[in-house]
């Protein structure tokens, strides 16, 4: 999906002037005339250039119109104009004395719901059209309802075309009645109504008493104009007002001349507000640290920030921190899981959503695979009656679903927070955006999936072992040829002979069993990971040492491991073996290395993917070291021997 560019960041604009900014976005069945009210909009408050209005009148004369189409100041795609239709969302940004407006204008027609939902997902206003002439149709509900599912806290309800049904009253009292009906279930804190005609003007801008040779055909009507409203309407911003929410979207690591050499986190701030001195905790991993230094765009070096801003943010200890993780402070942490409750709305056309099946889920700068494990129920938008025997979600049909991902989101409710609350799903073949979801809450009690405590305690196998140190897993990683399995093997060895249960599990055996339906894309390999940290993590609990010896190049790969092991109290080792690069290829026991510079292997590590060497591992073993027997007879002795350093 692509926008017409706002001519302008929002994460530019100061805290006054975000203040003082209403987001508003269109809504409604086809042909009931947004664009036309938006054109007029512009038009009337004198927001749009002579040489914009020029272009307008001339297509419309070639057109053969007898008017000039103000609706083709927001239809800028060329298929928009021939078919005299809104296909994508087209953005606007306009102010007047009193405020500044960005208002969207989203499609009406039913295949392009999808676009609507992304024009909608900001908004502090959606102004709801309705032709008078047709009344509310299912696609003036399933706005109307999409808008309050969107949490959009205002309804400007814009009875439309009420010069061709007369104005007359009687119209307009029974399409505000209808709609009333409808929208008592309706998550919505105000709703106006406004009789008005796009076309000709009466109530936009002006009353219609005030038109120029208007002769007051809505006498009836004494409220204020669409206008009036937009410019009244308090504007609540909650996510300025909740708890600090930062997802790292980029780590900056400068290195210039004069000497300024830090790591630092770029992002945009989803919720709250920070301040230098903060107290805040790093998730997933939950450690904790001190906001020491906050950058505004440009470098500007500011003393705090809140919800929308842009900002770069520095701490004062060294933690590992990636993409997609999040900063939030230490005495307010969202929620954590991987199990969750949401509303989904279904784009779609070609597929329908199915429980079982996989899609990428992306949160914030957070991307995890996924897996819809239930419909819950799907919604009628006419009755807004919800469906417990739906199996499956069509194009544009709505529903609660469960999903459980592959790794843990921090998250808050969609109501508390649009930002952190809100997500789309993505098919993992086609890369097409099929979903988008509102977090309701954890899905623990929804799926009937809990964990089931069993009648042997972890005391009880620690006592039947002698020590609770067996409980434990060996994580060995490394590049491809530093020895990792046959370190492992002899661990294992090692460890039987000193009276151990142990076992190992080596990334490539388990790829013939367990992990044979993954391939070597990084979804895969990160889900084959998972597999074995979730398989090792049950047989440590069981009181079997596990040994795995897999690369796990990625950080928040082996992070994702020790938090398996975190769940059921066990322990985890991570330990490194370092062997260099130019050593491995020198091994090259599988004959990789070579296929990999070839170009015959994509993606492969230490060549052309990144290996994320371990900055604080638990052990840390190099060649120098000696044979695979003599670093395993080390491991051992430094995990249940006396022995307590890290370097080995």
């Amino acid at each position: 999906m692509t926008t017409t560019d706002i001519g302008t960041s929002l994460a530019q604009v100061g805290l006054d002037e975000q203040a003082d900014l209403l987001r508003i976005a269109t809504a409604g069945s086809v042909d009931d005339g947004k664009s036309t009210l938006i054109g007029r909009l512009l038009f009337d408050s004198k927001a749009i250039f002579e040489d914009q209005l020029a272009s307008v009148e001339a297509t419309s004369e070639k057109r053969g119109d007898e008017y000039t189409d103000l609706a083709l100041l927001t239809d800028g795609l060329r298929s928009e104009r021939e078919q005299g239709i809104t296909i994508d969302v087209a953005y606007r940004y306009f102010s007047t004395p009193r405020r500044k407006f960005i208002i969207a204008d989203t499609p009406g027609h039913v295949q392009y719901t999808r676009n609507m939902v992304t024009g909608a997902s900001t908004a502090d206003v959606a102004i709801i059209l309705i032709d008078a002439r047709k009344g509310v149709l299912e696609q003036t509900r399933r706005h109307s309802y999409l808008s309050s599912l969107l949490g959009i806290p205002n309804l400007v309800v814009c009875v439309n075309k009420m010069d061709l049904v007369d104005y007359d009253e009687a119209v307009f009292r029974s399409i505000h009645a209808d709609f009333d009906e409808f929208a008592g279930n309706l998550s919505v804190g105000r709703i106006d109504f406004v009789p008005i005609s796009a076309l000709k003007g009466d109530n936009v801008v002006t009353k219609v008493s005030d038109v120029p040779g208007s002769s007051d055909a809505m006498p009836w009507y004494e409220g204020p104009t669409m206008l009036d409203l937009l410019e009244t309407i308090r504007v609540a911003h909650s996510e300025a007002d909740g708890e600090f929410r930062f997802p790292v979207q980029y780590v900056i690591r400068p290195q210039r001349s004069d000497g300024l050499d830090h790591r630092s986190f770029a992002g945009t701030i989803a919720g709250g507000t920070v301040t230098e001195g903060d107290e805040i905790v790093v998730l997933p991993k939950g450690q904790r640290s001190a906001v020491t230094k906050i950058w505004a765009p440009g470098g500007r070096e500011v003393t705090s920030a809140r919800a929308g801003e842009a900002v770069t943010i520095a701490i004062a200890d060294e933690i590992d921190i990636v993409r997609g993780e999040m900063l939030a402070h230490a005495d307010a942490q969202p929620k954590r899981g991987t199990e969750l409750s949401a509303t989904v709305c279904w784009f779609a056309d070609d597929s329908e959503l199915t429980p079982g099946r996989n899609y990428l889920l992306k949160q914030t700068t957070r991307e995890t695979r996924s897996v819809v494990t239930a419909l819950d129920h799907r919604l009628d938008v006419n009755t807004l009656a919800t469906d417990a025997d739906a199996e499956t979600l069509a194009l544009n049909e709505i529903g609660r679903v469960t999903l459980r991902t592959q790794s843990p989101l921090m998250y808050d409710k969609y109501g508390v927070n649009r930002t952190t609350g809100a997500f789309i799903l993505v098919d993992e073949v086609t890369g097409d955006t099929v979903a988008a979801g509102m977090i309701e809450g954890a899905g623990e009690t929804e799926s009937g999936v809990v964990w089931h405590a069993g009648a042997v305690s972890s005391g009880d196998r620690a006592a039947l072992l002698g020590s609770d140190g067996a409980r434990r897993t060996i994580w060995l990683t490394g590049l491809s040829g530093s020895g990792k399995s046959s370190i492992a093997t002899e661990v294992e060895k090692a460890l039987l002979s000193a009276g151990h249960n142990a076992y190992v599990l080596d990334g490539d055996n388990l790829r013939h069993g367990l992990n044979s339906d993954l391939g070597f894309s990084e979804s895969d390999r990160t889900e084959n990971i998972r597999r074995t940290a979730e398989v090792a993590a049950l047989l440590t609990d069981a009181g079997v040492v596990a040994i795995c010896a897999l690369i796990s190049p990625l950080a928040s790969q082996r992070e994702q491991a020790r938090q398996a092991h975190d769940r059921l109290g066990v322990e985890f080792t991570e330990v490194f073996v370092d062997t260099p690069l130019e050593e491995c290829e020198k091994r090259d026991p599988k004959g990789m290395y070579a296929k990999a510079r070839a170009g015959e292997i994509e993606n492969f590590t230490g060549v052309s993917a990144p290996y994320e060497a371990p900055k604080n591992p638990d052990l840390h073993i190099t060649p120098e070291v000696g044979t695979a027997a003599e670093a395993a007879e080390r491991i051992v002795a430094r995990l249940f021997g006396d022995d307590t350093s890290t370097v080995i």
